[in-house]
This record gives structure tokens, sequence and C-alpha cells, in this order.
């Protein structure tokens, strides 16, 4: 079994940053590939940022291209997510997903409870 549990969620002013944390446990996290997802209010989950295993490979949406950066520290089982550069319409629950394969795949078996982003205009 693996714990997601994200962190760094919050009201923030348009054009701020954030950085979001997931730290991962309960197996070899070197091992997983590990994505961000969000859910904006009303709407569908979506696809933000993946990483791979060994952090050689990322992969984003459009919508946060330029803007957004994954990266992920093995050493200490955590994946982050720098924000920069904010917009209202970033709003949303923001959750981690792990999965061995999942890089390649786009499915993720595990994931967090999620946090809350809110972006003010």
């Amino acid at each position: 079994q693996v714990q997601l549990v994200e962190s760094g969620g919050g009201l923030v002013q348009a054009g701020g940053s954030l950085r979001l944390s997931c730290a991962v446990s309960g197996r070899t996290f070197s091992n997983y590939d590990v994505a961000w997802f969000r859910r904006p209010p009303g709407k569908e989950r979506e696809f933000v940022e993946a990483i791979n295993s060994s952090g050689s490979r990322t992969r984003y949406a459009d919508s946060v291209k330029g803007r957004f950066t994954i990266s992920r520290d093995n050493a200490k089982n955590t994946v982050y997510l720098q924000m920069n550069t904010l917009k209202p319409e970033d709003t949303a629950v923001y959750y981690c997903a792990a999965a061995v394969g999942g890089y390649l795949s786009g499915s993720y078996d595990y994931w967090g409870q999620g946090t809350q982003v809110t972006v003010s205009s």
C-alpha cells in the first residue's frame, strides 16, 4: 500500500506563487511515477503534470506550460509542484497520484486526499 499526503495549498492573489508537496510512504518511492491532477469547482478532474520515477522526464498540460514545474526528491520521498504566475482559473483541489508505470500509461493507482488552492483576482 502507498500513502500520499499533499500539503502547501492555500489562498493566493493572481500572479503569485505556491509550492505544493506530496509526501509518499509505504513502498519504494523511487519505483513510482507521480503526477499532479486538479479538480476545478464544478468541473471534472484534469491532468496537470507528471514525472517519471527517476525524475528524468516530465510532461505537463498546455494550460500550465511555462508556469508550473514538477520535481521530486527521492531521498525525501517527496514530489513538488512549483506554481508560478497563478491565475484565478488555477483554483482547484490539487491531488497527487502514484503508480508504477503511470507516466506512460496515464493510469494511477494511489491518490492523496487533495489540497485546496484558491487564486483571487
